[in-house]
């Protein structure tokens, strides 16, 4: 019998279903965006991609696409997300949302440019549980190098008697740190710091900038290139985890070691309980890519019938109902074959960023352990 916490299907007529519609995309105002350059449309409608040539434009001209009914959310940049459209000063804009019901006309303006206008000095916001393990720390399968971030808990220097379980998380940079994340952090110390279940450490490995997308794809894809998941889940299982192990208190066993991301680490982080069933213990699957490519469907029906762990899979609504079908068929397919504990969340103004993450990661936290008890 498998534990649902909160499912909802999507209950729509076959005609809304099918409708599509146009939507012309329009700059009104690009904030000084070079007129030669090309802008993108990232979103929820695909993938996020942040320079995807499907969704490109330029300043002066428009962007004419074709998109099913429902509600989307996106975002403008100029090639990359340290290239994408934020406040006038400089901080971070909620992502635009579309209500999509009929042919529909965007006029766009846009305040700034991440990268036009000179960063905001921050305050750090890492608890002094969190330090920065390594700057370089070396992945050997891709020959690159990655800083990496630990969390360890309040009593761990004191109470020498006890061992902990590990998360190991994607995406370092936006875990405990607002100085280096992107759009806000998880407030992943914040909230093991303050919270009474048992306590935790917790590894964060930063992502690789530009090779993001390969690293976590644990598939070729035309656009991306040459998928890399396989060698960088194995680096977390077969090098870093052995570290962690030997230089820290840790409970060795898979029943302890669980590794968790959203977005491409959502994806990476089901293909990683996959590919090493015996390692981890349980996944966190927030707002996972799984658009990026349906063979994620058959890995887990030839790999899920070996993983007898804890899967938690979470989206919003607002992130698009492309994701939210894609994780429940990957839920589905796991139920049919493993053994696995898994459950699903769903909620119906959930969004595609650190904020909506922030909110879920305790939720996640309290499931994994008194799920495992």
């Amino acid at each position: 019998m498998r534990n649902l916490i909160f499912l909802l299907l999507f209950l729509v007529n076959a005609n809304s279903l099918s409708a599509q519609f146009n939507v012309k995309i329009e700059l009104i105002n690009g904030a000084n965006a070079d007129k030669n350059e090309t802008l993108y449309l990232a979103g929820s409608f695909n993938g996020w991609n942040p320079a995807d040539p499907k969704y490109s434009f330029r300043p002066g001209s428009s962007l004419n696409i074709t998109l099913p009914a429902g509600g989307f959310e996106y975002k403008l940049t100029r090639g990359s997300w340290d290239r994408s459209e934020c406040k006038a000063d400089g901080s971070s804009r909620a992502n635009r949302l579309l209500i999509l019901q009929s042919d529909t006309v965007l006029r766009l303006m846009v305040e700034e440019w991440m990268d036009k206008i000179p960063p905001k000095p921050k305050s750090s916001t890492a608890s002094k549980q969190v330090q920065v393990l390594d700057t370089a720390f070396y992945i050997p399968k891709l020959n690159r190098y990655r800083r990496v971030w630990i969390y360890l808990p309040e009593n761990y220097n004191s109470d020498l008697a006890t061992r902990y379980p590990v998360i190991y998380m994607h995406d370092g940079q936006n875990l405990f740190e607002d100085t280096t994340s992107y759009s806000g952090e998880w407030g992943v110390d914040e909230y093991l710091d303050s919270m009474k279940l048992k306590k935790c450490i917790v590894v964060g490995i930063d992502h690789g900038g530009e090779k993001r997308m390969s690293e976590y794809s644990p598939f070729d894809h035309e656009e991306f290139g040459k998928g890399e998941g396989a060698a960088y889940v194995d680096f977390v299982a077969k090098k870093l985890k052995p570290f962690i192990d030997k230089k820290f208190r840790t409970i060795r066993d898979r029943q302890h070691t669980f590794i968790a991301g959203s977005s491409m680490g959502g994806l990476i982080s089901m293909y990683a309980v996959l590919r090493h069933p015996k390692v981890f213990g349980g996944a966190g699957v927030f707002s996972p890519s799984f658009w990026v490519s349906d063979k994620i469907n058959s890995y887990i029906q030839k790999r899920g019938k070996k993983y007898k762990g804890l899967v938690y899979f979470y989206a919003g609504k607002q992130e698009g109902e492309q994701m939210v079908q894609d994780m429940l068929k990957a839920f589905e397919i796991l139920s049919s074959v493993s053994k696995a504990k898994s459950t699903v969340v769903i909620r119906n103004d959930g969004m595609h960023n650190e904020a909506r993450w922030r909110v879920e990661f305790p939720l996640f936290y309290q499931w994994l352990f008194l799920t495992q008890k």
